[in-house]
């Protein structure tokens, strides 16, 4: 065995890696994004809601609400009526051209506190609506930074199988000259080669899973997958302060429990009878005068006092009352549940970085310099290499759990909120 024409061909073949594994370092992103700049999670947020439905929607169901609230302040119309007496009767009565005739103006006196009632309900519908629409903005957030967060873990697996397929491929062509040369059997070959397909498989696979996570991502601006991101913001696990949390949640919530209060006022003042007053103009047909007549009328409230409906409203009062407090207790158990999950996948993060990475580097340095004297075989090597790649991918899919939990935190807590979004 030519022990020194081995040494300087690995020798080589790490100088050719460490090249190798640069580029591809490099060659994650499309050729014509790399001069872009780099596509942020603020950015494919304000993208992706500035180029949605979501807020256009949300100002659309606002403008209802407050034409609601117009609607509900307006005073009641008054109604004009005409009636006609003592004609087609009997005796002096039977003829037409002897009525009284009355027109009449009739206007319904709302008490209780009606109308004020009414616009409570509807100014409360519109807080509701608002709330909901906030829900419905934070949720569609969450959802592009779970889409981001995919493409930086899709690049990310692609970077890790791109090394693998430039290290098999420099293994396999040394092994080929090797056995080319009688100095390894024939099987060695074959395994290197079927190594090599694997890992292009592999590849191919990583590729098109990014070029479907970017695809996914762009698609909520509606726009093309031919953007920049930076994997140093995947790398570094780093939590958020959210300093004041605001719970749209809560604040859903407590605009129903507001608009549940509300409508026991209206229902409570829909008890109150209202009078109905009358004043009009009589004309006698039979000596051609003229008189003034008034009315008022007034319900009676003798088997509809409203009490059931004021029973229902509060009875749906207090359970949004409830509702309120049940929500408080789950974000708090949430949050604290959250942020243990956070610390511990930070935590592996950062242990198999600091603690496994480095030893299986090690390992397989070790091994390849083994080779060189003959001392380790391929199989050896590749084992080896499969560790340092396991340690890899962990890494990777603990960071991906780490992101998405702290996607799940800025959701509770409304964490984008603060953007200035325009759309």
């Amino acid at each position: 065995m030519d022990r020194r024409t081995f040494a300087g061909a690995g020798a080589r073949a790490r100088r050719t890696g460490f090249a190798a594994v640069v580029v591809l370092a490099c060659g994650v992103l499309p050729a014509h994004a790399k001069t872009q700049k780099p596509v942020t999670l603020n950015d494919a947020i304000t993208r992706a809601v500035s180029a949605g439905f979501a807020l256009p929607a949300a100002r659309a169901r606002y403008e209802g609400a407050e034409a609601g609230v117009r609607q509900a302040g307006r005073y009641l119309n008054p109604s004009i009526g005409v009636e006609s007496e003592n004609f087609a009767g009997s005796g002096p009565y039977q003829a037409l051209n002897q009525p009284e005739t009355t027109l009449y103006l009739q206007q319904t006196i709302e008490l209780g506190d009606k109308r004020a009632a009414r616009t409570g309900v509807a100014r409360s519908e519109a807080e509701t609506t608002r709330a909901r629409s906030a829900v419905q903005v934070l949720d569609l957030m969450r959802e592009v930074e779970l889409a981001w967060i995919e493409v930086l873990v899709a690049a990310a697996q692609q970077r890790v199988a791109e090394e693998r397929l430039s290290i098999a491929q420099q293994f396999q062509s040394e092994i080929s000259r090797r056995a080319d040369a009688g100095r390894d059997p024939l099987y060695t070959q074959s395994r290197a080669e079927a190594q090599v397909a694997l890992e292009q498989i592999a590849v191919d696979q990583a590729r098109a899973a990014a070029r479907i996570a970017r695809a996914n991502l762009a698609g909520y601006w509606r726009g093309g997958a031919d953007y920049a991101v930076d994997l140093n913001a995947f790398e570094n696990a780093a939590a958020t302060n959210d300093g004041n949390p605001i719970s749209v949640d809560v604040a859903l919530l407590e605009a129903e429990r507001q608009l549940a209060a509300s409508r026991v006022s209206l229902e409570r003042s829909k008890a109150v009878q209202d009078p109905a007053v009358r004043v009009g103009v009589r004309h006698f047909a039979d000596t051609n005068d003229t008189a003034l007549v008034a009315g008022i009328a007034i319900p009676l409230p003798l088997f509809d006092t409203n009490k059931d409906n004021i029973e229902k409203a509060e009875a749906e009062r207090r359970a949004a009352e409830l509702d309120v407090e049940t929500a408080r207790l789950t974000l708090r158990r949430e949050l604290t549940r959250l942020q243990s999950r956070l610390v511990a996948s930070a935590t592996e993060a950062r242990r198999i970085q600091r603690e496994v990475i480095p030893k299986a580097e090690q390992a397989v340095q070790l091994i390849r310099d083994g080779m060189d004297r003959g001392a380790f075989s391929y199989i050896e090597f590749i084992d080896a290499q499969r560790t340092l790649n396991d340690a890899r991918l962990r890494r990777i899919e603990a960071l991906r759990a780490f992101y998405q939990d702290n996607a799940m935190v800025a959701r509770l807590t409304g964490r984008h909120s603060r953007l200035n979004i325009k759309g």
